[in-house]
């Protein structure tokens, strides 16, 4: 059969008639959401709505008929049979979600706040969240000097308050871990924000009614944080894409240093024009703002957020390691796996040297250096910046790596051996340094090479088994915890019968050990399903 075509093209808006049809039939105009296909035994209308492109109309009539003046190019054609019905209207939305697996709407734009990705809103909450964190453990080593005048207490008494904080962080670490494993890591933050909250606001209270209450409350506040990294680590498992895991990790753990850092600066202003209490009171309730936002917008799982964009949850789930809360663990298979004891030992080389610079810094700079107290609190806010900024530089760096092709494997080494030698390096140079200026850069750059330790083996606990990541965390901080309680001792008996060089070398051995324990055992592959 010959037939003839017409191809006319017209814009969406406005309406107006193609110059190649006659002005007297009007174009066929269907909803810009369908494409829409009418059959016709001597006429084919085919709508194709596009929200950039042109829409076209084919008109295919008979040779026989003539167009009214207008040119027509003639074609042959194979014989087709026409229905007779017209069929029904074909929604381009239910088309395009069948592909992408949900219903579009065209035309529909979304503000630039619903572009933000979804995980990195959950990457900044957990980031606030160690903050607050920080902020509200730090404040008692400002808040304990007028404390301790108004109550008469002794040096060991003071000791014994610092130290109660960590009875109750060591319990939870690996509980913390099975909850956020078995329930989720939504609920278990967030119990832990408003559980450490509500301790620091009673913290006042407590201490009027006597020792034993305010070691309690302290003890309780520990319980509180102790679930804190188990439960973010649960979290970022399985929103965090692979190629994002080491910088979202380090911008997180990041906030725990600007937190000692907020915690620092902010405390001894408010205990100067409000009284040492202050300092409890508006850290703590800074929880509940937090709380409120947590509820709204966090979810423990991507596959939990109704609002998720496909395509985000897409790339999540395809680049990540997304399931189901597990239901049994198996303390067998994970405690027979040589890189989880690598996790451990490392974890607990790498606290022991950095409780200890942490705990010890002050004194260290009030005793060699022979800084004022006043000079040392300012000293002590500069190692915490560094570590901030050096973290967060370590996790691009790492993430860098694994995108251009290295294996997380080597990457995870890598950025673990820095975070070992480094501080290693600078701490055997502090006996050879006669100058404050010189001591104190060597200082600052031992725990700005720790801080690559958050894309070596802080992260690795997702890579190796991301169903249990908050589990592993929880055994390998536990061990970490006891690094720093008997780092801390251990610090004050060296002290009492040797010098800060003998410290220093206990740190290097540790260090040492680490590295090797890290680079024959430790993987960055999945080893636990």
């Amino acid at each position: 059969m010959n037939a003839r075509v017409l191809l006319s093209p017209y814009p969406l808006a406005p309406k107006i008639p193609s110059p190649s049809l006659p002005t007297s039939r009007k174009p066929f105009l269907s909803d810009a959401k369908h494409i829409t296909a009418h059959a016709h035994p001597s006429l084919l209308w085919l709508r194709l709505p596009s929200h950039h492109a042109p829409h076209f109309r084919f008109s295919v009539r008979n040779s026989g008929e003539r167009g009214a003046g207008k040119v027509w190019e003639d074609f042959k054609s194979e014989p087709y049979d026409v229905p007779e019905s017209v069929p029904e209207p074909v929604k381009f939305g239910d088309v395009v979600g069948n592909v992408i697996g949900e219903k579009v709407e065209l035309g529909s734009v979304r503000p630039w706040w619903g572009e933000f990705p979804k995980r990195w809103v959950i990457v900044l909450l957990c980031f606030t969240s160690f903050i607050l964190c920080n902020m509200d453990r730090v404040n008692m080593s400002i808040a304990i000097l007028p404390m301790s005048a108004e109550y008469n207490w002794n040096p060991a008494t003071v000791g014994l308050i610092q130290s109660s904080f960590f009875w109750g962080y060591m319990l939870t670490q690996i509980a913390g871990g099975i909850w956020a494993d078995t329930i989720g890591g939504k609920p278990v933050l967030g119990f832990g924000v408003v559980w450490w909250s509500i301790a620091t606001v009673l913290t006042p209270v407590a201490a009027k009614l006597g020792l034993p209450f305010l070691l309690l409350v302290r003890a309780i506040m520990g319980i509180g944080e102790g679930v804190a990294m188990p439960a973010m680590n649960n979290i970022m498992s399985k929103w965090i894409p692979v190629a994002e895991r080491s910088r979202s990790l380090s911008l997180v753990y990041s906030g725990m240093y600007l937190g000692s850092v907020t915690g620092l600066a902010f405390s001894p202003v408010l205990i100067q024009r409000f009284g040492w209490p202050s300092v409890f009171y508006s850290f703590g309730s800074l929880g509940a703002i937090w709380f409120s936002f947590w509820i709204s917008k966090a979810h423990s799982s991507p596959l939990d957020d109704p609002e998720l964009r496909t395509e985000e949850k897409k790339l999540i789930i395809t680049n990540s390691f997304s399931k189901e809360p597990v239901k049994n663990i198996p303390w067998g298979l994970i405690l027979s796996k040589a890189p989880v004891w690598a996790l451990i030992v490392s974890h607990f080389c790498h606290n022991w040297g950095t409780f200890i610079l942490l705990t010890w810094m002050p004194t260290y700079y009030n005793q060699v250096l022979k800084f004022n107290l006043t000079e040392s609190g300012l000293f002590c806010v500069l190692p915490w910046l560094t570590m901030a900024l050096a973290a967060n530089l370590g996790g691009w760096i790492a993430d860098t790596l694994v995108s251009k092709g290295l294996s997380v494997t080597r990457v995870r080494k890598i950025m673990q051996t820095i975070g070992f030698l480094g501080p290693a390096f600078f701490l055997t140079q502090l006996s050879r340094i006669t100058t404050p200026a010189m001591a104190i850069l060597c200082m600052t750059c031992s725990q700005a090479t720790d801080a690559f330790s958050q894309s070596g083996l802080y992260s690795n606990h997702q890579d190796i088994a991301p169903r249990y990541s908050g589990i592993l965390l929880g055994l390998s901080n536990t061990a970490g915890v006891l690094a720093g309680v008997f780092g801390t001792a251990a610090t004050g008996f060296i002290l009492q019968h040797g010098s800060w060089a003998d410290v220093f070398k206990v740190s290097v051995v540790l260090y040492l050990v680490g590295t090797v324990v890290w680079n024959l055992f430790s993987t960055g592959e999945k080893i636990l399903d």
